[in-house]
């Protein structure tokens, strides 16, 4: 796992269950960076990226259907959940 959470392609199961535990490490290593270090609002957080997710792909020119979520969606709802405000 020497890839950062931040540029991890997440394309499998198995992907996502390193990205997850980058997460961790991250959590651990940088809490600073996290806006939602709480489970509460980090869960709080991941609702509303979920929802809002199309909106981020759209105006990042993205050309992703967030209704037709790969393992990459989940990841990356994951990780905009920890600094998502």
């Amino acid at each position: 796992m020497s890839e950062s959470v931040d540029d991890m392609v997440v394309n499998s199961r198995e992907a996502f269950g390193q990205f997850l535990g980058l997460l961790r490490q991250d959590l651990q290593t940088a809490p600073e960076k996290w806006e939602n270090v709480l489970l509460v609002d980090y869960l709080d957080a991941m609702q509303a990226y979920a929802q809002d997710i199309q909106g981020y792909y759209d105006n990042a020119g993205h050309p992703i259907n967030a209704d037709k979520p790969s393992w990459q969606t989940f990841a990356e709802i994951m990780r905009g959940a920890s600094i998502y405000e």
